[in-house]
């Protein structure tokens, strides 16, 4: 493969934890007084880190969330990913394959360690990465679209930005690999491909990455 390091965006693309976040999240704004739908979570929330929606919220309504917003949204989420979280089909086939072709990959999302872990578990997927393999917006200052995040993970995984590839299947992740000059592959499943501008190329299935990689 023509890149030294593989960088995946979590939510979307190795768990299918887009649909149950977005419910949740919708649901949960629109109990705040906020009224929300899961299209609108989608288009403003999906990819970003949760102070994305307390800026916003607060930018649009001048009122602030409840202080323990993000820990009920979090036991709400992690309580749903319990019940019914899974792994995206095909990415399993996908990681095995970079390991039979020695090539480093990692984790850069926008949500905390503690999300991650858990979704990992969840969906079986824990068994693929090592912690140190692990990046989250918790460990920069600035989280998608900035590109400290991947940067970020590039340096810890001693690669080159130029020679890393990013996954995502979110505009700001998009924007945020741009803005990192590396090269990024838009994961078009959730997310129409209209909405993922700049990218390299689009799938929609996770087992054509491969042949992206080549």
């Amino acid at each position: 493969m023509r890149y030294e390091l593989v960088i995946f965006d979590n939510d979307g693309v190795l768990v299918d934890s887009e649909p149950l976040s977005n419910t949740i999240l919708s649901g949960y704004l629109t109990e705040l007084g906020h009224p929300t739908t899961y299209d609108e979570s989608l288009r403003d929330y999906m990819g970003a880190a949760v102070h994305r929606v307390h800026d916003l919220i607060k930018e649009r309504t001048g009122r602030d969330l409840p202080t323990d917003f993000e820990r009920n949204l979090q036991e709400r989420i992690f309580a749903a990913f319990e019940r019914e979280l899974q792994g995206v089909p095909g990415v399993e086939d996908v990681l095995a394959e970079l390991v039979a072709d020695g090539v480093a990959y990692c984790v850069a999302s926008s949500g905390s360690h503690e999300r991650i872990r858990v979704g990992h578990h969840r969906a079986g997927l824990d068994q693929w990465f090592e912690e140190e393999w692990l990046f989250s917006s918790e460990d920069v200052g600035k989280g998608k679209p900035a590109p400290d995040l991947f940067l970020h993970a590039a340096e810890r995984m001693g690669v080159a930005p130029e020679r890393c590839v990013v996954v995502e299947d979110s505009p700001l992740g998009v924007q945020a690999a741009r803005a990192a000059g590396m090269d990024v592959y838009g994961y078009t499943a959730m997310t129409p491909a209209e909405r993922l501008e700049g990218v390299n190329g689009y799938f929609s299935d996770m087992k054509a990455l491969l042949g992206l990689l080549e």
